[in-house]
């Protein structure tokens, strides 16, 4: 968009024109580099939510802060402005509460998306997101659909403690009648989000704080309003045949960053970015392994019983087994409550030199 902003500078100070539309045409078709667009996650969840509301006059947007104040973070900017009260509506500070009257209008033919202003606020309402929302269609015969979306962050930020910066993937992917994606980039958040709301399931949509401002290059594909990711499929990020990394979420970002850096050492890494946590695109997984014969897992959260647990159980189980060359590695958060003291913080969750070091210890390489 730079190159975009320069053309209409010059040209308007030239007096030729003063319509962007032709700037853009024109930068199009400039012998310079093309220049991709960018679009912050913040700035693609804002959108996707738009676009549904716009789209669907069932949808709706309820959590704290999310009308007038625009959203703790912002995602929710502006929507109260253009929608109004019955459809961007502020809740009472009472999680169980608000996430009740949500589960009962998707019961009833609304489309809601509820935004917890942080995952570890949804413990409050886990009740009604796995009992009341996960189990109602089983239990009604097929009846009933909860078309509903639960979405905030999840996993640690910066500096909120022990209390508010658990990753809840394994939690809540542990049952069934949910849908829970976590998203990595701009194209992700908005792709997988207006899935969610269109998906006639429960869909837990685990976002990440520190994410939020983050940029990334789309294509014209992704700013399309009829842009979509289907659910359960997971995106091969870079490809590679020495070695397999697979992370959700912030840590897909840590995986490529390493990947980078042991290219450079001859090492080719193939980058897998589940996209989805329940259901989790094994087969995707499988086929990498068989191709590259070594496997690593990446994610936020807890050692145990976590999402790099499943994904070697099910590798164990499967043919893929049968092709690895050494044992599979997780790189996970310290199976300790998170420190406040920035210092520990910083060794309490993974980064990308614990990737790379994982990568060798797999590879047998110093």
């Amino acid at each position: 968009m730079d190159a975009v902003r320069k053309i209409a500078a010059a040209t308007i100070r030239g007096g030729v024109f003063r319509d962007v539309n032709k700037c853009r045409q024109l930068a199009k078709f400039s012998t310079s580099r093309h220049v991709a667009a960018q679009l912050t996650v913040r700035d693609a969840l804002n959108a996707a939510m738009d676009e549904e509301l716009d789209r669907d006059e069932r949808v709706l947007v309820m959590g704290e802060e999310v009308a007038m104040f625009d959203g703790a973070y912002k995602v929710s900017r502006g929507l109260w402005k253009k929608y109004g009260d019955k459809r961007v509506i502020d809740t009472p500070i009472t999680e169980m509460g608000f996430a009740g009257i949500a589960v009962g209008a998707a019961m009833a033919g609304l489309r809601p998306i509820c935004e917890f202003m942080t995952f570890n606020f949804s413990m409050q309402a886990i009740d009604q997101v796995i009992n009341s929302a996960g189990k109602t269609f089983y239990m009604s015969a097929g009846m009933v659909n909860v078309p509903i979306v639960f979405r905030g962050p999840n996993g640690a930020a910066a500096g909120v403690a022990a209390q508010h910066s658990q990753c809840f993937a394994s939690w809540y992917s542990n049952c069934p009648g949910l849908k829970v994606i976590s998203p990595y980039s701009a194209e992700d958040a908005k792709g997988l989000l207006k899935s969610a709301v269109r998906d006639p399931d429960p869909v837990v949509f685990l976002e990440n704080e520190i994410m939020y401002g983050t940029s990334f290059e789309i294509s014209d594909e992704v700013l399309s309003k009829d842009f979509l990711i289907p659910i359960g499929k997971a995106k091969i990020e870079r490809e590679g045949k020495h070695i397999t990394l697979v992370a959700h979420s912030r840590p897909v970002g840590m995986c490529l960053e390493a990947a980078k850096q042991l290219a450079s050492s001859g090492i080719e890494c193939e980058v897998i970015n589940l996209r989805t946590v329940r259901p989790m695109d094994a087969e995707t997984i499988f086929n990498s392994v068989m191709k590259t014969n070594h496997l690593v897992t990446v994610e936020g959260g807890w050692p145990q019983c976590g999402i790099g647990s499943e994904i070697c159980a099910q590798v164990m189980e499967s043919q893929a087994f049968d092709y690895l060359d050494a044992p599979v590695v997780r790189v996970t958060g310290v199976d300790v409550p998170m420190p406040y003291a920035h210092t520990l913080e910083l060794h309490a969750t993974p980064r990308t030199e614990d990737v790379v070091f994982a990568v060798k210890k797999v590879l047998n390489v110093s």
